[in-house]
């Protein structure tokens, strides 16, 4: 046939000669000679062993692909419910473990190793032991690379405390903290900025900002000052995250970032509304651009830190004072009162780890500078903690003792660093705030202008300034100080507010009201009070308060005549909580 009549109504192809059915089970054949009744035995003996081994190969390749599409469907379950993550950047200044910052424990097994880790730190020189343990343990993990920061001022640190993650989701995050990388940093107090999640930018980034200077405290403001501080680092070392980070949205971030990095910048050759600063002049342009929110009262500026380095009295009050103290225009407010919050000896012996602790606070208190030093800051230090058993009542102002408002972190040592404006000497209301990895040091914040208009910085920080202005949608904004939770209680209507709410009310006398119906002076009297009461609570209602979190207890105890920080210099002989005595760092 020439294949041109009707298709056959059945198709019969030979079955493939791996598949089952194409395996014969028959009878052995009868009336063959006996050999041949052997052979053909032994040879369908074979076809069904191999029969069976088929069957058991594809039953064994079932139970496979089932396992399979279980695991995959719990892989989809992670992704949708767990933060799978793609980079992990932490920038911070010691690593002591390698595996402590990389706990694959920690990581879904079936993520573990496609986690791609790289750590960013600052033991630069060939020989330091810190590197050469950090580079060794970084060799039992394939997807963990380290790279060592370029420092361009020999005295300075790598000391930022950042995390920068690129999820599975397409989304991106920012997370800057005041802690290393270190299981015993964390029993200290620390703080954590996180910003929201960042989608990746629909619209492509603008080419030029040159004729369109970005807003202090907005999202792409800060966009722009951290890929800057990223840059720092050099193409090489930090290249590609910036690259990539400079793909997200930025947009929903509410914060101005506050960043140093190594080397001199002549601030008479940077704008600052186009370029970035650096230092205690981002610092000074920053505040520029937030206001009292009070004009007549006289703010107070709290200073809290874990290290004091040498600063000198000049330094102190002519660059790093002023430029704390500097606000927008209008108002002129009175030039703040300053504090310092630092622990004294008694307060680390009796902290989480006891002494242990104190080998991350430093103040130096030895020889005369340092002294000098320390009668100069004398009149500003305040307690960390403020319950010693020698203070028999806490800080007044004026006649009236105000109620301790307690941070819960009496008993968790500062290795946290925070700088807070509080609108007036009551500290119920804040005008900014900061959370950075900068101690009080010239390193860290910058020299004093030179003659040539440069300023000279050692090492790497980074952290946020926020306010209240930053929250404001229409509606009056406050930032308030919270203890010992995250949000703010709702505002209410105190007595006193009430009291002026109480109209005088006349003994005999008669009106009518809206519907012609005659009332007392009492009950009307009545009736407008609730009126202006409730017009009070709404316009509260509507005022947005913003909480933060506060690390110490307010009000503020000061340092007694006799009383003096700690210096980890210094030997303690009375055992803290654990047994233990201090035996003091070697004086350098």
């Amino acid at each position: 046939m020439n294949g041109s009549g009707p298709r056959p109504p059945f198709v019969f192809a030979a079955p493939h000669p791996f598949h089952p059915q194409s395996i014969p089970s028959l009878p052995p054949p009868d009336g063959l000679h006996k050999e041949q009744q052997r052979l053909a035995h032994d040879y369908l003996a074979e076809l069904d062993a191999d029969k069976k081994r088929v069957l058991a190969a594809r039953k064994e390749t079932a139970a496979e692909l089932e396992r399979l599409k279980q695991q995959l469907a719990s892989y989809e379950a992670n992704q949708r419910h767990q933060e799978l993550l793609r980079f992990i950047y932490p920038l911070q200044a010691r690593i002591a473990e390698v595996e402590e910052i990389h706990d694959r424990s920690q990581l879904d097994d079936d993520t573990r190793d496609l986690v791609q880790v790289k750590i960013v730190h600052g033991s630069w020189k060939t020989e330091d032991s810190n590197r050469l343990h950090i580079e060794e343990a970084a060799k039992r993990y394939q997807n963990l690379q380290t790279i060592t920061a370029y420092m361009a001022e020999m005295y300075g640190t790598h000391h930022s405390k950042m995390i920068i993650l690129f999820r599975h989701d397409g989304q991106a995050q920012v997370n800057i903290t005041t802690g290393n990388f270190l299981v015993r940093d964390w029993s200290m107090s620390q703080a954590v900025w996180r910003s929201p999640l960042l989608p990746l930018q629909l619209s492509p980034p603008l080419p030029n900002h040159a004729t369109s200077p970005l807003s202090i405290g907005s999202g792409l403001r800060f966009k722009q000052d951290l890929l800057a501080y990223l840059k720092a680092y050099g193409h090489s070392r930090t290249g590609s995250l910036t690259a990539e980070l400079a793909r997200y949205d930025f947009s929903s971030i509410r914060a101005a970032l506050i960043a140093s990095v190594p080397g001199k910048q002549n601030l008479r050759s940077i704008d600052p509304e186009q370029g970035t600063l650096w230092g205690w002049p981002a610092l000074r342009h920053i505040l520029s651009f937030i206001k009292s929110t009070s004009a007549e009262a006289k703010p107070h500026i709290v200073m809290q830190c874990s290290s004091v380095a040498s600063i000198g009295e000049k330094w102190m009050q002519d660059t790093f004072l002023k430029a704390l103290a500097v606000t927008s225009v209008p108002p002129t407010p009175q030039r703040p009162g300053f504090s310092l919050v630092f622990p004294t000896a008694d307060e680390v012996r009796r902290s989480v780890d006891g002494y242990v602790s104190g080998g991350s606070i430093h103040m130096k208190t030895q020889n005369a500078a340092q002294m000098k030093q320390l009668a100069y800051l004398k009149p500003m230090l305040c307690h960390w903690a403020g319950d010693h058993e020698s203070r028999s009542e806490r800080d007044k102002i004026g006649s009236n003792p105000l109620p301790v408002r307690q941070a819960l972190r009496r008993r968790a040592a500062p290795h946290i660093k925070t700088y807070i404006r509080f609108s007036d000497q009551s500290m119920a209301k804040i005008d900014w705030a900061m959370m950075t990895s900068a101690n009080l040091s010239k390193q860290a914040w910058g020299e004093a202008t030179s003659a040539g208009g440069e300023v000279r910085i050692c090492s790497y920080e980074i952290g946020v300034v926020v306010w209240p202005a930053l929250w404001d949608e229409g509606d009056e904004t406050e930032m308030v100080p919270v203890f010992g939770k995250d949000m703010p209680d709702a505002e209410a209507i105190n007595d006193e507010e009430l009291d002026e709410e109480t109209e005088p009310q006349s003994a005999v006398g008669e009106t009518a009201n809206d519907d012609g119906e005659e009332t007392t002076d009492e009950e009307s009297g009545k009736g407008i009070r609730a009126q202006r009461i409730a017009e009070k609570v709404e316009a509260k209602r509507k005022r947005r308060r913003v909480g933060l979190r506060m690390p110490y207890d307010l009000p503020l105890v000061p340092y007694a005549k006799d009383e003096m920080p700690w210096c980890a210099a210094i030997p303690c002989t009375e055992p803290d909580w654990t047994g233990r005595t201090w035996p003091g760092f070697h004086a350098s």
